[in-house]
């Protein structure tokens, strides 16, 4: 193809851009992208209205809908940065590390922010935190249990498990929990129209952000007087090159921690619990040998959920992707949900299939710099909480979701169940 003015370019007639679009079902939607998976696998959008920095001179997205591209996009971010935003809608560039850490980052900065972060997120610090999973998911299902049922999984279950496992990781005190809950589910609830009413969308994620902040920074001032074994001590303690993470860098850090790993596993729990019902017969199939299948499972889980349905980048040089010249300056948008439905790279992505090999899902991300850091920590919880579900509540069935409308996170907002 030959390169044109973003300017003169004609949008694809398909929408993928409106808050309508993102309003229909992920069934819906995936009617959509298959088609542009067919005949227009990278196609050019308008830029989605709503956002928190909406730009009237911004002139759309390249939209990247098929597995291997996004596989591409993602491992070559010497062309395709994050620095200038990783959100499908604008955010003011202020915001953008203060709200998502070393996401909004390229190299050098990025690649030494995450080697700080990882030689605190290390498989010892998952390790040490496994038993403590484990007992919590024993502890939620039997509180899940307790109720007699008819009760909303989302509050009574897949909402619980993420944020004890988070404080226990970092050292937040019990009383401070909801109130990071609260506020880590405001950042991801800013666009939904039901959550925000008739309130400003910045003042209410500034709200948010400055109490994660200021959160994090009393956390870490009593950590370096009281250090302990966890994983805010780790941070305030991690060096490499002789360099530490400032004040600013550990409470984004705290920010991005308190939404991915909190909002992630939880939408995938509740999208597993609900395919389960759906789907009895890979109930069944999982039950059979629960230890020997719960790995492949998993990733079907995630794969299936998707949780994070979009992330952005942007081309700083000129590129070919596909066929498709992307000019630097013009911005890419990953569809992660497309990609995980892409029939190149999965046999019947329709079904719901547990014994799924191999699974290249990119519901973690395509590789790359940018792969998820927590994406252990995630599938240790779901093994442990599906290990209870199933064993202690085996009559356990969710119903019809309740859906928060959206492009970044593919949340339930309820799931009433019954055992």
């Amino acid at each position: 193809m030959t390169a044109i003015s973003a300017t003169s370019r004609e949008y694809d007639p398909v929408d993928i851009s409106s808050p309508e679009f993102w309003s229909t079902t992920a069934a819906e939607r995936e009617r959509t992208f298959a088609v542009l998976r067919e005949q227009r696998p990278i196609s050019w959008h308008p830029t989605p209205v709503g956002g928190l920095g909406e730009d009237p001179n911004d002139p759309g997205f390249w939209a990247v809908l098929r597995h291997a591209d996004i596989v591409e996009v993602s491992r070559r971010n010497d062309v395709f940065v994050s620095g200038q935003g990783v959100m499908f809608g604008n955010v003011p560039e202020e915001l953008l590390e203060m709200s998502q850490s070393f996401l909004a980052m390229d190299p050098p900065r990025h690649t030494l922010i995450r080697k700080l972060v990882s030689a605190a997120f290390t498989a010892r610090q998952v390790a040490r935190i496994e038993d403590q999973i484990a007992a919590n998911a024993r502890a939620i299902v039997q509180e899940l249990k307790a109720t007699g049922g008819d009760v909303d999984f989302v509050s009574h279950c897949a909402s619980k498990l993420p944020i004890r496992t988070l404080a226990q990781m970092m050292g937040i005190p019990e009383s401070d929990w909801d109130s990071v809950v609260t506020h880590a589910n405001t950042l991801v609830s800013v666009a939904d129209p039901v959550f925000l009413g008739d309130r400003d969308p910045v003042t209410v994620l500034l709200e948010a952000l400055f109490a994660l902040h200021q959160e994090a920074l009393e956390l870490a001032g009593r950590r370096r007087v009281e250090p302990r074994d966890d994983l805010m001590t780790a941070l305030v303690r991690a060096e490499v090159d002789g360099a530490r993470l400032t004040d600013a860098e550990i409470a984004a850090f705290f920010v991005l921690l308190s939404v991915a790993g909190n909002d992630t596993t939880r939408q995938t729990t509740s999208h597993a619990m609900r395919a389960l019902t759906v789907f009895p017969e890979q109930r069944e199939w999982l039950l059979a040998d629960f230890d020997g299948r719960i790995g492949s499972a998993v990733e079907e889980f995630v794969r299936w959920a998707t949780p994070v349905m979009t992330f952005r980048r942007t081309a700083v040089a000129p590129f070919t992707l596909n066929g498709q010249e992307i000019a630097a300056g013009e911005k890419v948008v990953m569809f992660y949900a497309s990609g995980n439905r892409d029939t190149a790279v999965f046999d019947a992505p329709e079904q719901f299939d547990l014994a799924r090999k191999p699974n290249p899902h990119v519901a973690f991300g395509g590789g790359g710099a940018h792969y998820c850091l927590g994406s252990q920590v995630a599938k240790v919880q779901l093994r442990c909480l599906f290990r209870e579900l199933l064993r202690e509540l085996p009559t356990l069935r969710v119903g019809g979701p309740v859906y928060v409308a959206g492009a970044f996170i593919h949340a339930i907002r309820e799931l009433p169940c019954e055992f």
